[in-house]
């Protein structure tokens, strides 16, 4: 009984630290750095105004291409030094034919449809300025955007920075939209205490940039390429930084079997990343960059759903052994546990109803992100996650 104790808060210490614990150790360090004078100090170069090219690798964007080109030209910075770069691999809606008709925007297409990171591995050569700008078609980008994230690039020690991804809040989102708005708020926390401490962990593919000069092909098979490509710049030295002043927002997935899907696929990808980065696990090389990369990324991907699964019985047979007293602590985490899941139905249950209780969304959505990592790892194992997908429908 012992054993299964000590076993029992093992695993509930790794559970939360994975999803509140870092975040709590995170905010201390760079409080008490702060209070040192040890937090990092700001580069501001004025005027620096570099070219960029904006890049966007598009599928099938029809709907959504005239206000993206519309927010495009809107952006605050000058419009001669914004490049525009399009590659519309694969797509069959009229897509490339609607983009050419906006001067100034370059369009490289071809028939073959190779998957976003074929597309990125191609359009790559067409960019001949310092900086680059990825973001997604079907989002759209605040008006300092690009300018927030240049004024990072001063700082020749950054190599990568992330915008933040916003999600459009309704009072009458369901709970694919309710809970992934709040995951992606308390994210944006921690990308703001990752950056301040030393790097982020991996940028948004709704937005981010690198310099030019540090772009490495990726793999053709690759999932999460805004990842791998982030988390590479960071491995060869330099920091990739957050602003959340640039932001891409967008509508939530339409429901949470929409955005289960998202998920599944992140999740592969996520077990895909760790495979593929298992160099950046080496304390000894990377220091506080595998430190981050380990509390942030790879417990949530790897071990912390499995535990999650584990903790139940360990939890069942040490409140039967106190014969269920509430008195004891055993028998109150395992009813606590109950009580989770049970909510998280009833907000299955009520979605499937359209019935809106948000409240109830919060463990439904916390499940279902757990759910997603043991299907998503057995996808990776089958190999049957295609770099063509199709994007999770949007409310």
């Amino acid at each position: 009984m012992k054993t299964l104790e000590v076993l029992f808060w093992v695993f509930l210490f790794i559970i939360f630290y994975s999803y509140l614990g870092y975040g709590i150790l995170l905010f201390a360090i760079i409080k008490l750095r702060r209070i040192l004078g040890l937090a990092k100090k700001k580069v501001d170069i004025k005027n620096f105004e570099p070219e960029v090219t904006l890049f966007v690798a598009a599928y099938n964007e029809k709907d959504y291409v005239d206000e993206k080109i519309r927010n495009s030209f809107s952006l605050n910075y000058p419009r001669e030094k914004v490049k525009h770069v399009w590659v519309t691999d694969g797509s069959n809606d009229g897509t490339p034919d609607l983009l050419r008709k906006y001067a100034g925007v370059e369009v490289y297409h071809l028939d073959e449809r190779g998957g976003k990171i074929g597309a990125m591995n191609r359009g790559m050569q067409f960019v001949k300025t310092p900086i680059v700008i990825f973001s997604d078609g079907n989002t759209n980008l605040g008006k300092e955007s690009i300018r927030e994230i240049v004024n990072l690039f001063s700082d020749q020690k950054v190599g990568c920075v992330s915008g933040e991804k916003r999600i459009y809040s309704k009072d009458t989102d369901a709970a694919a939209g309710a809970g992934e708005g709040l995951y992606w708020k308390y994210e944006s926390t921690l990308k703001r205490w990752d950056a301040e401490l030393y790097s982020v962990v991996g940028a948004a593919g709704e937005l981010f940039a690198i310099r030019t000069e540090l772009w490495q092909e990726v793999e053709k098979d690759t999932l999460l390429d805004d990842f791998i490509i982030s988390l590479r710049v960071a491995m060869a030295g330099y920091t990739i930084q957050y602003n959340p002043n640039a932001y891409a927002i967008e509508t939530a997935s339409a429901n949470v079997k929409e955005e289960l899907k998202r998920k599944i696929r992140i999740s592969a990808g996520g077990i895909q990343s760790v495979v593929r980065l298992h160099s950046l696990l080496n304390f000894f090389k990377y220091g506080t960059l595998s430190f981050q990369y380990i509390s942030h990324r790879v417990l949530r991907w790897t071990l912390t759903p499995l535990l999650l699964l584990l903790i139940i019985p360990i939890n069942f047979v040490l409140a039967m052994n106190a014969d269920f007293q509430l008195s004891n602590i055993y028998t109150l985490l395992f009813y606590g546990q109950i009580l989770f899941y049970v909510a998280s139905l009833t907000g299955w249950f009520l979605e499937n109803r359209k019935i809106k209780v948000k409240v109830l969304f919060v463990p439904y959505y916390f499940f279902i992100m757990n759910l997603s990592v043991f299907l998503g790892f057995r996808r990776y194992l089958k190999g049957n996650q295609s770099v063509k997908w199709e994007r999770a429908k949007r409310g």
